[in-house]
């Protein structure tokens, strides 16, 4: 049995002859592991996490969740392992518009034919502060707040990963705030593994313990947020420059990372 809740191996990805969108990409993550991915824009890093999620095929090279190699399931068979093993927050939130905020946090269980347990879905409610806010649509919500009901969906499965794409790319900066304090004491409390894809260096310090860097359709670094910004690399020398990410490295300097290997 893999002691991995995640891995991939030497995977590749065309978009035809031309596009070769991943190059030869090895990860691997342990249980309750926290990793941000980073990159220039075109690197590559939506793909990866459609990849990851399952949600789109490789050319070459293996995906496993846990001892499951997804290139070996129909797609009835990935559907059922995104629904049962997989968390998803979105950038735009994804919210049915009809539906009110209770009922788009329990709809992936529905569409499961499953109930949510009372208790936890009593425990999401109040973690994400929502108790007041239940029958409103979305439309009756702040982007905030709509947010949380997206965090609160993909929590309320009990996922073992949950895989994030820009999750505060639409919020003000109190509410990208909130949010990513909001998710890290859900999944520290949870053991939840974290798979992030952000351009934010606030997002990585506040929710990531580990990075991987992704350049030119492959993985440039990997390590704790510390490691990588002291590589020699164009990207990482940009994005970790000046005071702001001076102060970042030394609020990480006392903070013991989640354990994952590559």
């Amino acid at each position: 049995m893999s002691e991995y809740v995640y891995s991939m191996y030497k995977v590749n990805k065309f978009y035809g002859p031309e596009r070769h969108i991943l190059q030869d990409i090895t990860l691997s993550f342990l249980k309750g592991a926290k990793i941000g991915v980073l990159g220039p824009n075109g690197a590559g890093k939506s793909t990866l996490l459609h990849v990851l999620a399952g949600l789109d095929t490789v050319t070459s090279g293996q995906v496993f969740i846990g001892d499951t190699d997804l290139s070996t399931l129909n797609e009835k068979q990935l559907t059922l392992v995104r629904r049962e093993k997989l968390g998803f927050i979105f950038q735009a939130y994804n919210l049915v518009p009809t539906l009110d905020a209770l009922e788009n946090m329990t709809l992936p269980l529905d569409l499961a034919g499953t109930k949510p347990d009372p208790e936890w879905l009593d425990t999401i409610v109040r973690t994400v502060g929502l108790a007041d806010r239940l029958q409103n649509r979305p439309n009756q919500l702040s982007g905030g707040q709509q947010q949380r009901v997206a965090v609160a969906r993909a929590l309320l499965a009990r996922p073992e990963i949950i895989f994030a794409d820009e999750p505060t790319g639409n919020l003000d900066s109190a509410s990208g705030a909130e949010i990513l304090a909001l998710l890290r004491r859900a999944v520290d409390e949870s053991g939840r593994t974290v798979v992030m894809v952000t351009h934010d260096l606030d997002t990585i310090v506040s929710i990531s313990d580990r990075v991987a860097v992704l350049a030119d359709q492959k993985i440039a670094a990997l390590g704790t947020v510390a490691e990588v910004a002291n590589i020699a690399h164009p990207f990482i020398e940009h994005f970790f420059q000046g005071d702001r990410g001076r102060r970042a490295l030394l609020a990480l300097s006392a903070v013991q990372p989640a354990m994952a290997e590559a």
